[in-house]
């Protein structure tokens, strides 16, 4: 819609998860590779906690598209809000074993273990993967202790990676799934974005879509989008591409303080002022060493995750 006319060659902030807009900051590449070990080590059970928005689709994606996982093969579920019957039955369809199966856990998880010992001898791993997985029910949490339990003498047979909003943690202490709990071997929690990387991810996804993120946003308006958004991506991305529409049509080339505020206004959205800890070895001139000094025609130059003034 507006890529002509900021000189992008395609829209950089659509809410798809696309693994090429892949943004990592310190903690999501740990969690990446915690993801990645989880599924080609063949973990029992991996578990990814982060509030919406926060990335996690994007990451599972990338773990799965990764060359470490090149011999993972993955059952993807994102809609978890079944019933145990539902799920035997969507199992038995995303596993291809037959309408039979799906009406008999007994013979589902016979036939799944024949299936996965036969993957594996012929050197591939079989995973199963649910996202928003804090919707699962206590009792869809013991159907998935029950796959957990598949295994040979020496290995799982079908590693699991649920990932899930921080509710899914707390469900997670429930004495009743204690059981569950025992079963994961591997966490990673996902994080807001502090402003540092709320300025480099607008900059990375602006550069992969073929801009110059310096010439795009000033830095007020990237500032704003930190607050307004309290640095979840999702919100970022739904901000940033609001203002570049808004832009495009009062012919603003550069988005501006003005043209965030009057987006936020109508998204609705609320300004958090965040004050977040920063790490022991963080100073003061790492926060205002993010945008170095405007040059003489106005235009900020923010500096980069590397200390450059490249782009945001």
């Amino acid at each position: 819609m507006y890529e002509h006319f900021y000189g992008l060659s395609e829209l950089p902030f659509e809410l798809t998860a696309n693994p090429k807009y892949l943004f990592l900051t310190p903690r999501q590449r740990e969690a990446l590779s915690i993801l990645q070990y989880g599924l080609f080590s063949a973990k029992s059970i991996t578990v990814m906690i982060g509030e919406a928005g926060t990335g996690k689709t994007t990451l599972i994606r990338a773990a799965l598209e990764s060359e470490r996982c090149r011999e993972v093969r993955c059952i993807y579920l994102n809609n978890p809000a079944l019933n145990a019957e539902d799920f035997i039955r969507v199992l038995a369809l995303k596993f291809d074993l037959g309408a039979e199966c799906g009406g008999s856990k007994p013979l589902l998880l016979e036939k799944l273990e024949q299936l996965l010992r036969r993957r594996r001898e012929g050197g591939e791993i079989t995973a199963l993967v649910i996202d928003e997985a804090q919707s699962l029910s206590v009792g869809l949490l013991e159907e998935i202790r029950l796959l957990a339990n598949i295994e040979t003498p020496s290995a799982k047979l079908l590693p699991l990676v649920l990932a899930g909003q921080p509710e899914l943690a707390a469900r997670l202490e429930d004495p009743a799934i204690r059981q569950l709990k025992q079963r994961v071997t591997l966490r990673c929690e996902l994080q807001p974005f502090e402003l540092a990387n709320t300025a480099a991810y607008i900059a990375s996804r602006v550069s992969t879509a073929g801009g110059d993120p310096s010439n795009l946003f000033t830095r007020d308006a990237v500032t704003l989008i930190h607050e307004y958004s309290a640095g979840i991506p999702r919100t970022i991305n739904v901000i940033c591409d609001n203002a570049l529409v808004s832009g495009m049509a009062v012919g603003c080339r550069r988005i501006d303080r003005a043209v965030i505020l009057e987006v936020c206004r109508d998204l609705r959205l609320s300004s958090r002022r965040e004050q977040p800890i920063r790490p022991h070895n963080s100073s003061a001139r790492d926060h205002a060493s993010l945008f170095a000094a405007e040059s003489s025609d106005g235009r900020a130059h923010p500096a980069d995750a590397n200390g450059s003034q490249d782009g945001y």
